[in-house]
């Protein structure tokens, strides 16, 4: 299959970060009976990939096969799942290193197809240097999906909070978490990131490599961090791109877009009122204010009807928070608002469709499990109402509950991330879902990382997406020499690509994920 293959030394340790006594215990237990596999623990570093083709349709070259991981790592000789994954070779077998495994981000971001994806993207040299991983993590695609079997009116989240309102809130909240419960049954309990870090830890095992190479983006960056803290001595060369502060996982890194689009939309008012001759908006910052929040009015009055969709204003405040990150395209939107609500024919925007009832599941199956959340129905109603009272543009939603409120007791507790493992981080400078602040906060936790800021950057997403030559030679460096930077570097956002992205008004897109604007 390569031209090299390691023999992992790990029977036991992957599962000794979940129970420590598993490796010192060992030696004093009964010999076990002969057979082809010593322990439950040993089968699944011990494997050996199957590589087939993924798809007809697809090129030869990029191969699926199946890794199986333990339900419960706890439990190692039960439940057994199915982990998909992906791989194109590296070009150039004399100058190869290592795998570099991807995860695109959600929770709920389906990566097996990032292998095919990164090697139209990478530069040559680092395409020389690795094999490309990509993989579904537990729980999503290919991997043993979960579904809760939601109906439509379950999955709109984030949800406006008001007070007479609330209990029906509350009520919803609790009808997923039931309902998943009821679904998915025991196997929802084991969709957590620290699982899935112990699943990259066998995949890595089994294609026969001593270290892991990483990228990963949005909620990526987490489990990558999660990853160096579970398993410091195999991480290797980590890119964490669009950063989330580990220390706020989760209800924080939701809570937090509240206070954090509110600069983002000074920002956007001032930036507009200097083109009033284009967008016609309002002259002075105080005048484009006042035409949104104008608009948010005219929209619970009467709702903006564009294409199919019908917009009150607690849905304008939704689908334009993240906008006002991209100066122009908030601009650009706001325009189309202004002139739908006005009667005047609009372009017709795209229509991205429900998310997958799998993608909602396994998102609430991992920020649920993950932590422990608080269960008092009064704290977040508390919370809420402070938000927005706070941060009117968006902290009515972003701190209103959730069903991680009734999700039960987890089956471990958050991950402290908290170690000097090296690490490149990098990031836009106004980032609508993880915002400089968060990626700061990765920073400070993992200790021996250098943080890439691309100043005025914005978007979700730098390396390779962003199109900034300056964080993408940072990057390429470090991925083909191992070298991180000697110091903290800045960027700055290229000349026209501010606001680059397609300008729509976002149609909803429940739930709000980590890495969808």
């Amino acid at each position: 299959m390569r031209s090299r293959r390691l023999v992992p030394l790990i029977a036991v340790s992957v599962f000794a970060t979940l129970t420590p006594g598993l490796a010192t215990a060992a030696p004093a237990a009964p010999p076990a009976p002969a057979s082809p596999v010593a322990t439950p623990a040993a089968q699944y570093p011990q494997q050996k990939p199957v590589w087939k083709r993924c798809a007809a349709d697809e090129p030869a070259s990029f191969q699926c096969a199946t890794i199986r991981v333990p339900l419960n790592y706890a439990k190692p000789g039960g439940k057994k799942i199915g982990v998909e994954i992906s791989r194109i070779k590296a070009t150039s077998p004399s100058e190869r290193r290592g795998v570099l495994l991807f995860n695109p981000g959600g929770p709920g971001g389906e990566g097996l197809g990032m292998s095919l994806d990164m090697s139209r993207e990478l530069p040559a040299s680092v395409r020389a240097r690795y094999d490309l991983i990509g993989f579904d993590p537990r729980g999503i695609g290919r991997s043993t999906p979960v579904r809760c079997g939601l109906a439509d009116s379950q999955k709109s989240w984030p949800r406006p909070y008001k007070a007479d309102t609330y209990a029906q809130d509350v009520s919803w909240a609790k009808s997923v978490a039931d309902k998943c419960r009821a679904k998915v049954g025991d196997t929802l309990k084991h969709i957590t990131t620290r699982n899935t870090a112990r699943d990259m830890d066998v995949i890595r095992a089994a294609l026969g490599e001593k270290k892991l190479n990483y990228l990963g983006y949005s909620y990526g960056t987490y489990l990558g961090s999660v990853y160096t803290q579970m398993f410091p001595k195999r991480a290797d060369r980590f890119v964490l791109d669009s950063a989330v502060d580990p220390e706020k996982a989760w209800r924080e890194t939701f809570r937090i877009w509240g206070p954090e689009v509110e600069p983002a939309f000074d920002r956007w008012t001032e930036w507009t009122a200097g083109r009033s001759a284009e967008y016609q908006l309002g002259d002075t910052p105080e005048k484009v204010a006042k035409t949104f929040w104008d608009l948010v009015a005219h929209a619970d009055r009467k709702p903006i009807v564009i294409g199919k969709t019908a917009y009150d204003g607690d849905m304008l405040r939704y689908v334009m928070r993240s906008a006002f990150f991209s100066v122009r395209v908030a601009a650009e939107s706001t325009v189309i608002l202004r002139d739908a609500a006005a009667g005047k024919p609009v372009p017709e925007q795209p229509d991205f469709g429900p998310i997958p009832d799998n993608h909602i599941s396994a998102q609430w199956a991992v920020l649920c499990g993950d932590t422990r959340w608080n269960s008092s129905a009064e704290t977040y109603r508390k919370e809420a109402a402070r938000d927005a009272a706070r941060y009117p543009l968006f902290g009515d939603h972003s701190g209103n509950i959730t069903p991680c409120a009734f999700w039960g007791r987890t089956a471990e507790p958050r991950t402290k991330v908290d170690n000097k493992a090296g690490a490149l981080i990098v990031q836009n400078e106004w980032d609508s879902q993880t915002p400089l602040s968060t990626a700061r906060g990765m920073h400070r936790a993992m200790k021996g990382s250098k943080l890439v800021t691309v100043d005025e950057g914005e978007g979700h997403g730098v390396y390779l997406y962003g199109k900034n030559a300056c964080a993408d030679k940072v990057a390429n460096a470090y991925l083909n020499t191992g070298k991180l930077p000697a110091k903290d570097v800045t960027c700055k956002a290229a000349a026209g690509k501010r606001g680059s992205q397609q300008t729509v008004v976002p149609a909803p897109k429940p739930p709000l994920q980590l890495d969808r604007g």
